[in-house]
């Protein structure tokens, strides 16, 4: 059919068929230094968790990172380490699609703006389909293109995402001392942290936790 001749296997002197990489495929010495990048990164406290301890350098492997850690390095790590690593239209797709989301998550939203990112996303999701096979494009990928619509109807992402759930439900998942009455550790530390938050905005003379 003749399609990514580049990748087609070229037979070689000694019978047998050379099979050359892809464009968007890492050699060793590029994976190291994007791994080499990622822990070398500083970022101020607070704003996502230790990016290096999830980078194995000797296997050139990332692993075991959260959800928001993965919000953070699609927004702003993964623009930055592909630089100079990867082809040129390999990193303009892949800064595309990461600019596109990092400005839907965007504190203020506005029409114009929705118009725009509506129409480049399309583009954006072509230029991928010209780069990477088809088993790369699976729902998540294609939900992508739904994401401006759903903003116009519900408004920004920060009002409705599960971040601030998921950080209470570990606190609540911390109070459990008793795994066979999981419920009732949670009632009673709950109501001992209520105690608490009364105690110390209402009784100036008591010292708790909190002040």
């Amino acid at each position: 059919m003749g399609i990514r001749a580049e990748l087609h296997a070229t037979p070689t002197s000694n019978g047998r068929y050379a099979f050359y990489p892809a464009c968007y495929s890492m050699s060793k010495d590029e994976k190291r230094a994007f791994c080499q990048f990622l822990i070398d990164l500083k970022v101020p406290d607070g704003y996502s968790s230790n990016i290096s301890r999830c980078v194995s350098l000797t296997d050139c492997k990332v692993f075991g990172m959260k959800c928001h850690d993965c919000h953070v390095f699609l927004h702003h790590y993964l623009p930055l380490a592909i630089r100079g690593l990867l082809d040129k239209n390999v990193c303009e797709a892949l800064i595309e699609l990461c600019t596109y989301l990092r400005e839907l998550c965007s504190k203020s939203l506005h029409n114009d703006d929705l118009k725009r990112l509506e129409k480049s996303i399309r583009l954006t999701l072509c230029k991928l389909e010209k780069i990477f096979p088809p088993s790369f494009f699976d729902i998540m990928v294609h939900l992508t293109i739904h994401l401006v619509w759903e903003a116009k109807l519900a408004g920004p992402v920060q009002f409705r995402w599960m971040y601030p759930i998921e950080r209470y439900l570990r606190r609540l998942k911390s109070y459990v001392r008793n795994k066979a009455r999981p419920e009732g550790s949670i009632a009673e530390a709950y109501i001992v942290q209520e105690c608490m938050h009364f105690c110390s905005r209402y009784l100036h003379e008591t010292e708790t936790r909190l002040n």
